[in-house]
């Protein structure tokens, strides 16, 4: 009787450890995946086209290899057209174009599943009309770069 016992506890054991690995698995590739977003941000508000493009490969190399238990294929399939159009050039200007497309999709993303633990701020540009995601309440403009560096506000926090 007791080894039954101490063979349920151990399959019980095994199936809620691989649960919570699945979990931890889950939340670090939507973790990552929005990092990678913040680095393409941040090279578009730097002016610097090479490490947008470069950073947009990298977003894509991560998508490709999530599931779509953690998001939905229509979700995924839109974010990797648009990081792929962003690490196709090396032209600032088509980058943040293609840039506009994409925040909303990861406004879209970020509103269907739980990205971080830490807010997001979803901002906006009067001037492109266009949002984008942060991880800070300093506005600090990926459409105009240091032309318009301050230009815009945040108009909601994700939680």
């Amino acid at each position: 009787m007791k080894n039954i016992f101490f063979i349920v506890v151990f399959l019980a054991t095994v199936f809620v450890q691989k649960g919570f690995s699945q979990d931890t698995l889950k939340q670090y590739q939507l973790s990552k995946l929005l990092t990678q977003y913040y680095n393409i941000k941040d090279a578009l508000v730097a002016d610097n086209g090479n490490k947008a493009a470069s950073e947009a490969e990298e977003y894509v190399k991560t998508i490709n290899g999530i599931e779509f238990q953690t998001i939905s294929e229509g979700n995924a399939n839109a974010l990797l057209k648009d990081a792929g159009a962003i690490s196709e050039t090396k032209d600032i200007k088509k980058q943040r174009e293609y840039f506009s497309n994409f925040s909303s999709n990861m406004v879209t993303l970020s509103k269907s599943v739980k990205l971080s633990t830490d807010p997001i701020y979803k901002a906006y540009c009067p001037m492109k009309k266009a949002y984008w995601l942060t991880s800070d309440k300093a506005i600090k403009n990926p459409y105009f770069g240091s032309a318009m560096l301050t230009c815009g506000k945040i108009t909601e926090t994700l939680q």
